[in-house]
C-alpha cells in the first residue's frame, strides 16, 4: 500500500505528515468525546434516573460493539488496500451521532446514542492503527503511536475544560454540551479527508489475509491472550467518576479530575512511546500493568475527596504506559498485510472483555458497592500482570 502523505514530514516533529494529521484528527475527535465522557454517567444517574449497573450495560455494550467491529474493519482494510476511506466512515458516524444526545429523554435513546457512537469507532480504529504502523519504520514506530496517543489525550483533556466552560456561560445545561460536540466532531472529519492514498495492487487475493486468528503468528495470539487479562480489568472510566461523586467531589470539580488524568496521558505518551523505543516495548508495558491494581486499590481505599486528584493522576500514566505501547507491540508481531487484520482482532477480543469488566463493575458496584467493585478491579489487573511477566518476551 503506498500513501501519497507518507514521504512528506512535518519540519519540528520529522514525523509522517499522515502522522501529524491523524494526530489532530484525534485531537479534535477527542476533544469532542470527552466534552460528554466526564458529564453521561452524570446525566444517566442524575438527570434521567439510571441506575448504576445500567451505565454499565450502556458502556460495556458499546465497547462490545467497537470491538468486534474492530476486527472487520481492520481485515476490510487489509483485503481492499484502503485504509482511510473505512476511517472516514468510523469518524463520520461517530462525530455526527454525539450531538444526539442533547436530544435524549430516556435511557434508551442514550444507549441507541452510544451504540452508533461506538460502531463508528469501531469503523475507524483498526485501519488507522494499520495505516500508522505502515507509514512509520520499527524505529520510530513507538514514538509515531506516542505522538497519536498524546494528542488524543490533549483533547480528552481540552475536552472536560471545554464542558466546564460551556456550563458556566449556559447555566448548567448539559444538553448544550452535547450540542456542541458537533463543531470539534466536523473538524476532525475535515481533516481526514485532505489525506489521500492509492489502492495496493501489489497484493493478490491468495496474500490477502483470511478473517481466522489462527492465521496470525503464536507470538501475536500469545499477546492477545495476555492484553485480554489486562482488559477484564479495564473498565470504563465512568466509574472513576462516580467513584469521585460518593466520596463527595463537587460536581463542577470532576471536569477538572478528568482533565488531570487526560492531561498526564497526553505529557506521557510521547516520552514513554521514545522510552519504548529505545528500552523495549514489554518492559514499559509490565510497569502499566503492575500499575492499574495499585491504582484501583487506591480508589477502593479513598476515604475523602481529596484522594481522586493523585489517583486520577497515576491512571494517567497508566493510560501513557500501555495505550499506544500496546499497539505498537501488537504490530512488531506482525506482517504489513496482517496489520489491519490484528489489530482488529486484538482490539475486538478486548472490547469484548471490556464489556464484561464495565457490565460486571456495574453489577458489583449496585450489589456490593464502590470498595469491592475496585477491590475486584484490582485482582484481575494484577493476575494480568503476573501472567505477561511470567511468559517470556
Amino acid at each position: 500500500m503506498r500513501h501519497h502523505t507518507s514521504a512528506q514530514t512535518g519540519p519540528a516533529s520529522n514525523l509522517p505528515r499522515v502522522v501529524i494529521t491523524l494526530g489532530l484528527v484525534s485531537l479534535c475527535t477527542d476533544l469532542s468525546t470527552q466534552m460528554i465522557g466526564p458529564l453521561l454517567p452524570l446525566f444517566l444517574t442524575n438527570v434521567l434516573g439510571a441506575p448504576v449497573w445500567l451505565f454499565g450495560l450502556i458502556e460495556g455494550v458499546g465497547s462490545g460493539i467497537a470491538g468486534i467491529l474492530k476486527v472487520f474493519s481492520g481485515w476490510l482494510s487489509d483485503h481492499l488496500g484502503h485504509r482511510i476511506r473505512l476511517m472516514v466512515a468510523g469518524y463520520a458516524i461517530s462525530n455526527l451521532s454525539k450531538p444526539l444526545l442533547a436530544l435524549s429523554t430516556a435511557w434508551g435513546q442514550v444507549f441507541l446514542i452510544r451504540a452508533l457512537e461506538r460502531t463508528g469507532k469501531g469503523f475507524r480504529a483498526a485501519p488507522r492503527d494499520a495505516l500508522l504502523a505502515d507509514v512509520t519504520s520499527p524505529g520510530n514506530r513507538g514514538r509515531a503511536f506516542g505522538f497519536r496517543r498524546a494528542m488524543d489525550e490533549l483533547g480528552a483533556a481540552l475536552g472536560p475544560l471545554t464542558a466546564t466552560a460551556i456550563l458556566f456561560f449556559f447555566h448548567n445545561s448539559i444538553r448544550t454540551v452535547f450540542a456542541l460536540t458537533l463543531i470539534p466532531g466536523l473538524a476532525a472529519v475535515m481533516l481526514l479527508v485532505t489525506l489521500r492514498e492509492e489502492r495496493s495492487t501489489s497484493n493478490t487475493m491468495q496474500s490477502r489475509p483470511k478473517l481466522s486468528l489462527a492465521n496470525l503468528p503464536l507470538s501475536f495470539r500469545r499477546f492477545t491472550v495476555i492484553a485480554g487479562f489486562l482488559a477484564l480489568a479495564t473498565f470504563s472510566q465512568g466509574f472513576l467518576v462516580l467513584r469521585a461523586q460518593s466520596l463527595g467531589l463537587r460536581t463542577a470539580l470532576i471536569p477538572l479530575a478528568y482533565f488531570l488524568m487526560n492531561g498526564v496521558a497526553s505529557a506521557l505518551s510521547v516520552p514513554t512511546g521514545r522510552l519504548a523505543d529505545r528500552i523495549g516495548k514489554r518492559p514499559v508495558l509490565l510497569v502499566g500493568f503492575a500499575l492499574l491494581p495499585l491504582t484501583y486499590l487506591g480508589f477502593a481505599e479513598a476515604r475523602n475527596p481529596e484522594w481522586i486528584w493523585p489517583l486520577m493522576a497515576l491512571y494517567g500514566v497508566f493510560i501513557a504506559l500501555i495505550e499506544g505501547n500496546e499497539k505498537v507491540y501488537a504490530a512488531q508481531l506482525l506482517n504489513r498485510q496482517q496489520r489491519g487484520t490484528g489489530l482488529g482482532t486484538l482490539s475486538a477480543i478486548t472490547g469484548i472483555l471490556q464489556l464484561v469488566a464495565s457490565l460486571s463493575a456495574g453489577l458489583l458496584w449496585q450489589v456490593s458497592g464502590a470498595q469491592v467493585m475496585f477491590l475486584t478491579g484490582s485482582i484481575v489487573a494484577a493476575l494480568a500482570f503476573f501472567v505477561f511477566a511470567s511468559i517470556p518476551g
